[in-house]
């Protein structure tokens, strides 16, 4: 993964309260513990703080990124190939941690270009690229978590030369310009410095018979299946990251990750505000104004009864406890809002109900309005 210029002005350790030192579970421990003090549902206008600890998990709780991190932040001012000109600081924005030897070695070199590179080694290792998709869920499947799996078109290696690049029956030689080093040499005095040969492509071969599949490059184009586990109480627009099932790496390098974007179908009566369901239910006007005992939908597929107190206005909102969404040990409510229902048509019967009950009013509730 190329580091990023957060990781050479942030100190992540710092900003989740741990030591370098901290193992995986002080590491887990402590962002728990701050994502659930600074999380928007609990403490809105934290978002930027909940964003700077998520990011930081995110390094420090991958073991790949945070050896990564820790080799960046060891090299200090050496490992900013960002420098101070900003983020594309001459092109070095794909730059890895892993290339610094690399980078050195073809730099510092003993006095008349000798080159320490073994024979054939060519270009190192790299990681493969990272691969986004996106799943449609019902709303029931984001609220329980689901595993399911989504469709990607991928770089895969070429089934009819195993990756080799050649036709099969034959094999690749010596590229001829740079003798299978992979590089070329360019003498500067005391210095030496050293670039892909472009003629094999840093690989140190040459096909000379292309596969008639893959024309010679090893990989080739294929759909595949990837299985994802959505948690529950997933949001809409919330990626997932399924580690290692992006493209594959060149020369022996890790693949990259697969990130899925997961969009939920909105319920035809429940909405969501975190891990709060939200729900509409009508009422009449005898139920709000003598009060009431109602029964409410859950989205378990259950009810629950939920008691109007006299006098109740139109839009207020009631909470009935750990009825919303589960995401790990906690739980959400459901909010009930009541809303008049106020009938387009009334029979005879209820006309002279409702004449009654004008004639009986002491007043207009508009009288307040006077001066």
């Amino acid at each position: 993964m190329a580091p990023q210029r957060e990781w050479f002005e942030t100190d992540y350790y710092k900003v989740l309260g741990v030591s370098p030192q901290a193992s995986d579970k002080e590491l887990t421990r402590a962002y728990r513990k701050l994502a659930k003090q600074y999380h928007p549902d609990a403490n809105p206008g934290a978002e930027d703080r909940f964003k700077e600890i998520t990011a930081a998990y995110d390094v420090l709780g991958d073991a790949e990124k945070r050896k990564e991190y820790d080799e960046v932040r060891r090299l200090g001012p050496v490992g900013n190939v960002f420098g101070g000109g900003g983020g594309n600081g001459g092109g070095f924005g794909s730059f890895r941690v892993e290339d610094l030897g690399d980078l050195f070695s073809g730099i510092f070199r003993q006095p008349g270009g000798a080159a320490r590179r073994r024979p054939g080694a060519g270009v190192g290792p790299q990681r493969g690229a990272d691969v986004e998709a996106e799943l449609h869920l019902a709303f029931d499947e984001a609220v329980e978590g689901v595993v399911t799996s989504v469709n990607v078109t991928t770089q895969q290696t070429c089934r009819t030369c195993s990756g080799s690049g050649s036709r099969p029956g034959s094999t690749p030689v010596v590229c001829p310009r740079c003798g299978g080093t992979g590089v070329l040499n360019d003498n500067q005095g005391l210095f030496s410095l050293s670039s892909p040969c472009p003629e094999c492509g840093g690989r140190g071969t040459k096909i000379t018979d292309p596969c008639p599949t893959c024309f010679g490059t090893g990989f080739e184009r294929r759909q595949r299946q990837v299985k994802v586990r959505i948690p529950a109480g997933v949001d809409d627009g919330q990626r997932i990251r399924v580690k290692s099932r992006g493209e594959p790496g060149r020369a022996g390098g890790p693949p990259g990750d697969l990130f899925v974007t997961v969009r939920v179908k909105p319920h035809p009566l429940f909405g969501r505000r975190g891990r709060d369901l939200t729900l509409t239910v009508p009422v009449t006007f005898a139920e709000v104004a003598l009060g009431s005992t109602i029964t409410v939908p859950t989205i378990e597929g259950g009810q629950v009864s939920l008691k109007l107190p006299p006098g109740t206005r139109h839009g207020r909102t009631f909470r009935v406890r750990e009825h919303g969404l589960r995401r790990g040990s906690q739980h959400g409510d459901l909010l009930v809002t009541v809303e008049i229902a106020v009938p387009s048509q009334v029979s005879t019967a209820e006309r002279k109900a409702l004449e009654a009950l004008a004639a009986a009013a002491p007043g207009s509730p508009r009288d307040y309005l006077q001066v």
